[in-house]
């Protein structure tokens, strides 16, 4: 993304509080409140999370640094100030353990909105929404974002299983579901109903999120029918702000930070081998 794209953090950690918790699936969706950062982040941007009031830390000592969350769901507090804020969370490490292990009335470190988020698409294409896996988090605040306008776009959702799939009854409408292991929806992988979506229609901009394999596979498939994509891409941080360089990818333009140039890239941009 252009340097004038980038969105910088308010400059404080802050504490929010836990309000709700629920076990969507094989995921966890928590609800913090937010009382004094942005009551409009914007979709695809991303926030840097920790359990509780220490930033680091705890029991050995791990995690010690915070976890990079795109938020799945916001809404703004009355008087236009502070939100609350959805996150969806899978249980694969220390650091997400935590976090998961959080319940109604603990407290919640966060920084951000970070990065730069998605863009409207350009005037004669529709908006066509791809996720796979805890991808669905950014895609799910898109589609709130876009019906909030008037527009349904096509939601295209791939899970491993259909404990993973739960997380499809988190969106409106009626998104076409497909997974891994066929247990739920259509036996494909996303790509497979985003080409022929593609194919009976290709004006269109695919905005989507999910794991590396998914990604490069979208790419090239938007590249081969010559539609634009807006990648937002999943990278292990460090600080979240740019200031460590651990999160850089390849773009035509020479390495860039996904934390501050994206997470969300241009497709066209991104360098893949």
């Amino acid at each position: 993304m252009p340097t004038e794209a980038r969105t910088l953090a308010p400059p404080e950690r802050r504490i929010a509080e836990v309000k709700r918790v629920e076990r969507v699936g094989a995921y966890d969706l928590i609800v913090a409140r937010d009382p004094i950062g942005p009551a409009n982040p914007q979709p695809g941007q991303f926030y840097m999370l920790a359990a509780g009031e220490r930033w680091g830390g705890g029991s050995g000592e791990r995690p010690y640094l915070p976890r990079a969350f795109s938020f799945a769901r916001v809404r703004p507090l009355p008087g236009g100030q502070g939100a609350d804020l959805s996150f969806l969370l899978e249980d694969v490490g220390p650091g997400t353990r935590r976090l998961g292990e959080l319940a109604v009335g603990d407290s919640l470190g966060l920084l951000g909105p970070l990065g730069a988020g998605f863009t409207r698409p350009d005037q004669g294409r529709r908006p066509l929404l791809v996720a796979g896996g805890i991808g669905a988090a950014p895609i799910l605040c898109w589609d709130d974002e876009l019906r909030a306008d008037g527009i349904e776009a096509p939601v295209l959702l791939g899970f491993r299983s259909a404990n993973h799939a739960a997380a499809t009854a988190l969106f409106d409408g009626a998104p076409d579901l497909s997974t891994d292991d066929g247990s739920a929806g259509r036996h494909a992988l996303v790509t497979e109903p985003l080409r022929a979506e593609l194919e009976a229609d290709p004006r269109a901009t695919v905005y989507a999120c999910g794991p590396e394999p998914m990604l490069i596979a979208v790419k090239f498939l938007c590249e081969e029918l010559g539609v634009p994509v807006q990648l937002a891409l999943e990278a292990g941080m460090a600080c979240g702000y740019g200031a460590c360089f651990g999160c850089v990818v390849p773009t035509v333009d020479g390495y860039e930070r996904v934390c501050v140039d994206g997470p969300v890239f241009d497709g066209a941009r991104l360098v893949t081998t």
